[in-house]
C-alpha cells in the first residue's frame, strides 16, 4: 500500500512554495525545544546509539541537521522530492543525507531495511498529517526499518490538540499566516486518537517501553503575542529481546 497521489501532490505543492527562511513553517520550531528536548528523552534508552538513524518525514530537514551532531549517521527521509530540496539546500556540508521513500510502501521499507539494516527512527507529528488508512501501513514500515535492534521515538499531537487547531483555523480573522498553507493545500490535519497509537505498534509487533506527554512548540504565536503551543504525546518502542 502506498500514500495516495492526491496527498503526495498536496505536499509537494506545499513545500514548492515554502520559503526557506528558518522557522517560516507552522512546525519548523527550533531544534532546542524540539528535537533536542526529544533526544534527552529517548538517546539513554537506545539498544545501540550507532544504528542508523532514520529521521521519518523529515521535511526540510531542520531536525535532522540537529540529529546529525549526535549520530554518526543520519538519514532524512520524505515523500516529498520538493521537500528534500529544501532540506539538501540548508545543510549544503551534507551533515545527513536525503532520500525520497513513501513511509507507506512495503516494500520501499524492506529495500531500505536491507540496504541500512536495523535502524533507530525519529517521527514527529507525522501520523496525524497522513489518510487514516495509511497510518497502519506507515506503522508497519517504522517496524520493517527497526528491525530487532532498533528503536522508534514517535511524537504525535495529541486529541487534546485538535480542538486548538479547530480555534485556529476558525478564527474570525482566519487562520494563522504560517498555518493558512497547510489548509490550502489540502492537508489539514485530522485527529488521532490517543489510545490509537499505541495499539498500531502492538499490531506492528513493538512493545512500547517508555511514554509522556510534552508540548509541541509551532512558529506561530497567538494575536496576543503568545506562542501557539499544542498537546502532545511521545512514545518509545521497540521489539522486546
Amino acid at each position: 500500500m502506498s500514500v495516495t497521489s492526491r496527498y503526495r501532490d498536496a505536499w509537494e505543492g506545499f513545500w514548492r512554495e515554502a520559503p526557506d527562511e528558518p522557522g517560516a513553517v507552522f512546525w519548523d520550531a527550533e531544534p532546542a525545544v524540539t528535537a533536542a528536548v526529544h533526544v534527552s528523552l529517548f538517546e539513554s534508552e537506545l539498544t545501540d546509539p550507532g544504528l542508523p538513524l532514520v529521521d521519518l518525514g523529515c521535511g526540510n530537514g531542520t531536525q535532522t541537521r540537529f540529529l546529525a551532531q549526535r549520530f554518526p549517521r543520519v538519514l532524512g527521509v520524505d515523500m516529498a522530492e520538493a521537500a528534500l530540496e529544501h532540506a539538501r539546500h540548508a545543510d549544503p556540508a551534507g551533515q545527513a543525507h536525503y532520500r525520497l521513500l513513501d513511509g507507506a510502501e512495503k516494500s520501499e521499507a524492506q529495500a531500505l531495511h536491507a540496504e541500512l539494516g536495523d535502524a533507530n527512527v525519529y517521527m514527529r507529528g507525522v501520523l496525524h498529517q497522513c489518510e487514516p488508512d495509511d497510518r497502519q501501513p506507515m506503522i508497519d514500515a517504522i517496524a520493517t526499518l527497526v528491525g530487532s535492534r532498533g528503536r522508534v521515538f514517535l511524537v504525535e499531537l495529541s486529541e487534546a490538540a485538535r480542538p486548538v487547531l479547530g480555534g485556529l483555523a476558525q478564527s474570525p480573522s482566519g487562520p494563522p499566516p504560517k498555518l493558512a498553507p497547510v489548509f490550502r493545500h489540502g492537508i489539514a490535519p485530522g485527529e488521532v486518537a490517543d489510545d490509537a497509537v499505541p495499539a498500531y505498534l502492538r499490531n506492528a509487533g513493538l512493545t512500547v517501553l517508555a511514554n509522556g506527554e510534552l508540548p509541541l512548540t509551532t512558529t506561530e504565536f497567538t494575536p496576543d503575542g503568545d506562542p501557539i503551543i499544542l498537546p502532545s504525546k511521545w512514545l518509545l518502542a521497540g521489539r522486546e529481546n
